[in-house]
C-alpha cells in the first residue's frame, strides 16, 4: 500500500471509530442521540453493579467524547486511543455475561473498537491529522509505547475499583475461592 493509501485508511478508521465513540460518549454526557446523560446512565450503571453510577458514567463519557474527538481529529492519538482502549476493555467486562454477538448484548462490539483503537495507538494517526499538522510532537514512538502498555493494566485497575466499591456499597459479591470476585 501506498503512503497515501495508507494515510487515507488511517483517516477513514479514526473518523469511524473516534465518530462512533464520540456519539456514544456524547450519549452519557450530555444525554445527545437518546442518551440517558450522567443520571440515567449513571442510574443504569448502578443497576448492574458499577458503583458509583453518575461518576463511572461521566469517566466513561469524557473517555469516549473525549478520546472518540480527539481520534476523528488525529490528536494526541496515542493517548486518546489508549483512552478509548482502556474504557472498551472495562465495557468488554461487562458485555461477557451475555456472550460474544453484540445482537445479544454482548463483548463483540467494544472489543472490536478496542483492538481497532489499540491499533492506532500503535500505528499513529497518519499525515492527515492534526497530530502531523504539529510535527507528530504526540505521536513519538515511545508515547505509542507506553499508550499501548498502560491499556490492560487501567483495564484492571477500574474494574476492581468497581467491585471494591460495589461490595463496600453492599452489593452480593461473592469470592470464588480464587480471590476472583464475581456478581450473583
Amino acid at each position: 500500500m501506498t503512503t497515501t493509501a495508507t494515510d487515507v485508511t488511517l483517516l477513514i478508521t479514526r473518523v469511524g471509530v473516534g465518530g462512533a465513540l464520540f456519539a456514544h460518549g456524547a450519549q452519557k454526557l450530555f444525554g445527545w442521540f437518546g442518551g440517558g446523560g450522567p443520571e440515567g446512565t449513571g442510574a443504569y450503571f448502578e443497576s448492574i453493579g458499577i458503583k458509583p453510577g453518575k461518576h463511572s458514567a461521566l469517566a466513561s463519557g469524557i473517555a469516549e467524547a473525549g478520546g472518540g474527538a480527539a481520534l476523528v481529529l488525529g490528536l494526541g492519538t496515542p493517548a486518546a486511543a489508549a483512552a478509548v482502549a482502556g474504557n472498551m476493555g472495562v465495557a468488554s467486562t461487562q458485555h461477557i455475561p451475555n456472550g460474544f454477538f453484540n445482537s445479544d448484548g454482548g463483548f463483540e462490539f467494544p472489543v472490536l473498537l478496542g483492538v481497532l483503537a489499540t491499533g492506532l495507538a500503535i500505528g499513529g494517526p497518519g499525515k492527515i491529522s492534526v497530530d502531523h499538522l504539529f510535527g507528530d510532537v504526540f505521536t513519538k514512538p515511545w508515547m505509542r509505547a507506553i499508550a499501548v502498555i498502560s491499556i490492560a493494566p487501567a483495564i484492571a485497575t477500574i474494574v476492581t475499583l468497581q467491585r471494591r466499591a460495589s461490595a463496600a456499597a453492599g452489593d452480593p459479591v461473592v469470592a470464588d475461592g480464587n480471590d476472583e470476585e464475581t456478581y450473583s
